[in-house]
């Protein structure tokens, strides 16, 4: 292994103008938990919460119960268990129902949430929105072709209303700073971006009665779920139109179900390729028989991440860490720039930038500023000292989960549409790309994004 160059003081001093993006980006994240104020009762946004089974109970219990921007005031759902342990578990004493209708028909409703199974994700948001509620809804959002006409329509209708889709990466600190300089133009041109999600489990969840199995296990079966696609390459799908800064013209790909022989009819392996206007790509692969993640600056984190390919560097990141790294050659050839060397040979000076060198991506906590004192600017230099040395990474202000919720809520609160980043156009674009992909896959084709506007319409 390549012995890694000491990251000098001048270096980060180099690297300080990236960290300003941070400034920038800062203004996109919510304020910490700890420091929320608490609100007059009047300023709550009364929500009803539909499907609160494991996805909606940790929403629920890990942050909207810390969240006084609403008030949970109706809870659904069609298994009791799940229903009774949310009423529990939200604190506000909400009344309980197994039909989502009653739940609706309440005029002190104003929004809901919906963490269902994805095949009910579009009956339910149209009722809702018939209903006159704001939604915040699961990825995907919808499910076929023609529930991504019938919700286009449904907001053309009723452009008042409010629908964010539940992306957190729209709301995380560090997606947005990387987008920064990306636009900025720090790593060169964008060229490819490459995404996984490797698991090594069988995905599946116990069972008390077998009768239900595909009430519990409903990821695994085609005439309710997406499987892979929707559940995992989702958020992933997102993220690398947001970085390219356009919508992928085809998609290719491959899906196998080849290791788990248990019934389930979606494919426990899938590698998908999508090609963009201008060329750009993005690879992505998700697996059900091995986690291991290969992004040397990524190393400790699990699963998952994306690793954003420039003609001047690279950027890995996922949820809770992200590393630049400059591209060797051009990284040597500017630090050469403007210096008159008479006998200079193409590439000598390559050596002197180790493809290794990494540097994290620093929140506005780390960014030095010319108010900081002197013990400021020294206990941050050491900082990103410790984060070059892997002792420490930076770590997002706030839980992004927690700030796509809190968001949600204040701009229903606030009437503020234009405030909601992961809004109906992501969403639908977003569940275009988990359809297509998974037709590409299954009819073995390139599947052109334009084919969209015939699929799913009666003629």
């Amino acid at each position: 292994m390549a012995e890694k160059s000491p990251v000098s003081r001048r270096t980060f001093v180099q690297t300080a103008g990236v960290a300003t993006a941070a400034a920038v980006a800062s203004k996109y994240v919510a304020a910490s938990p700890a420091i929320l104020k608490v609100k007059a009762a009047g300023a709550e946004v009364k929500y009803g919460f539909i499907g609160p089974g494991s996805r909606g109970a940790r929403l629920m219990e890990r942050h909207l119960t810390k969240i006084d921007a609403g008030r949970c005031v109706a809870v659904c759902d069609v298994y009791q268990p799940n229903l009774d342990a949310a009423a529990k578990k939200i604190g506000t004493n909400p009344d309980k129902y197994n039909d989502y209708r009653e739940l609706l028909a309440r005029k002190d409703v104003e929004a809901v949430f919906i963490t269902v199974p994805l095949y009910l994700h579009y009956p339910i948001m149209r009722d809702a929105l018939l209903a006159g509620k704001h939604v915040f809804c699961e990825k995907s959002l919808v499910f076929k072709p023609e529930e991504y006409h019938g919700l286009k329509k449904l907001h053309q209708d009723n452009p008042n209303l409010m629908v964010q889709v539940g992306l957190q990466r729209r709301y995380s600190l560090f997606y947005k700073l990387a987008e920064e300089m990306i636009r900025k133009g720090t790593i060169g041109e964008i060229t490819h971006v490459f995404g996984q999600w490797h698991r090594n489990t069988n995905w599946r969840r116990p069972l008390t009665d077998a009768s239900l199995e595909k009430q519990i296990n409903w990821r695994m079966y085609r005439e309710f779920s997406g499987g892979l696609t929707a559940e995992l390459a989702s958020h992933q799908i997102d993220i690398a139109d947001r970085m390219i800064g356009e919508s992928p013209l085809y998609v290719q790909g491959v899906g196998g179900l080849d290791y788990f022989k248990d019934g389930r009819d979606i494919y426990d392996n899938i590698l998908l390729d999508f090609v963009y206007p201008s060329g750009k790509k993005f690879q992505y692969s998700s697996i059900t028989t091995n986690a291991h993640l290969p992004y040397g600056g990524l190393k400790g984190m699990p699963e998952f991440g994306e690793m954003i390919k420039g003609t001047e560097g690279t950027i890995e990141i996922t949820l809770g860490k992200s590393m630049w790294f400059r591209e060797p050659v051009v990284a040597a050839r500017k630090e050469e720039a403007g210096k008159a060397k008479e006998n200079w040979v193409a590439g000598s000076t390559v050596s002197t930038v180790k493809a290794g060198d990494g540097f994290p991506l620093l929140l506005p906590d780390d960014e030095i500023t010319e108010n900081d004192s002197f013990l400021q600017r020294e206990l941050k230099f050491a900082r990103r000292w410790l984060y070059s040395k892997g002792v420490m990474v930076p770590e997002e202000e706030v839980d992004p989960e927690y700030a796509e919720l809190k968001s949600f809520l204040e701009c229903v609160r606030d009437k503020k549409p234009e405030n909601i980043k992961a809004n109906i156009e992501v969403g639908l674009l977003d569940s275009l790309g988990v359809m297509l992909s998974n037709k590409a896959m299954d009819e073995g084709r390139r599947v052109y994004y334009a084919e969209i506007d015939k699929m799913g319409v009666a003629t």
